[in-house]
């Protein structure tokens, strides 16, 4: 039988290609996007090019009768509640702690916190309803563990997002739902070549692998945790930051 994946922010950077992914591996997927339906076509083009089932949904992730409606619609598409939801949806500014503004601080947190709250209640809902179980893995960030100068608020997002797995975990476990996170560390895209074209150089001299990720690296610990392999794996956090927030700060030679 098809298994069924939701993937949030699905038409860009990573959850582009988590939404491929989970398409090649024979998920019938259903991803968001706001207000990018260029994107997103190209994104269906690609999944049903190899032969795979996805459709795109223009949501917003903050708001909740938009992740309602949305999740109404894609579980009537799926015929059922869904297997999968990845809470990829996500935001950033950057500025320093006494310049953000409130109104850049609440829509980072709305989109990434808020949406992650929302889009899990809502998919939660409907996999306790079915009774089938179902997985839930959030994209957090290295920030989860470590403070990042000029992103306070996507910062405090990430934190946020660790706990509330944990929480949602301990709760939804009974109903045989899991809960993960994958925290990437400094992963190339489109988005952060466009922001520094010397990203790749720049962080692969200090993540002890000596390079940087890559998208396909998040796609196969999200789709582990997906699995039946993760079936007693729950309310953790998987770090693929190639060891770079492993490592502490020495000052001397080494």
């Amino acid at each position: 039988m098809e298994r069924s994946a939701i993937i949030t922010g699905g038409s860009s950077g990573i959850g582009r290609h988590l939404a491929i992914a989970f398409a090649q591996a024979g998920y019938r997927v259903a991803f968001t996007h706001r207000n990018d339906e260029s994107a997103a076509a190209e994104v269906l083009a690609e999944i049903t090019a190899t032969g795979g089932h996805a459709r795109a949904f223009s949501s917003d992730a903050g708001d909740a009768a938009c992740v309602t409606a949305f999740m109404e619609e894609a579980c009537a598409w799926f015929g059922d509640a869904p297997d999968v939801l990845v809470n990829n949806a996500g935001i950033q500014t950057w500025a320093p702690l006494l310049e953000l503004s409130e109104e850049r601080w609440d829509a980072v947190i709305r989109t990434n916190l808020t949406g992650t709250f929302l889009n899990t209640r809502e998919a939660g809902r409907r996999m306790v309803k079915a009774g089938k179980g179902g997985a839930i893995v959030n994209i957090g960030s290295g920030c989860n563990k470590l403070a990042f100068p000029k992103l306070v608020d996507y910062t405090a997002s990430k934190g946020g997002v660790e706990q509330f797995t944990k929480v949602a975990a301990v709760e939804l476990g009974p109903h045989g739902v899991r809960v993960n996170c994958v925290a990437p560390g400094a992963i190339e895209t489109e988005r952060t070549r466009a922001e520094a074209p010397d990203y790749a150089e720049t962080w692969g001299r200090v993540t002890p692998l000596r390079r940087v990720g890559t998208p396909r690296d998040i796609a196969g610990p999200v789709l582990f945790l997906a699995s039946a392999d993760a079936a007693f794996v729950t309310g953790q956090t998987i770090w693929v930051d190639g060891g770079v927030f492993t490592q502490a700060f020495w000052p001397y030679p080494s």
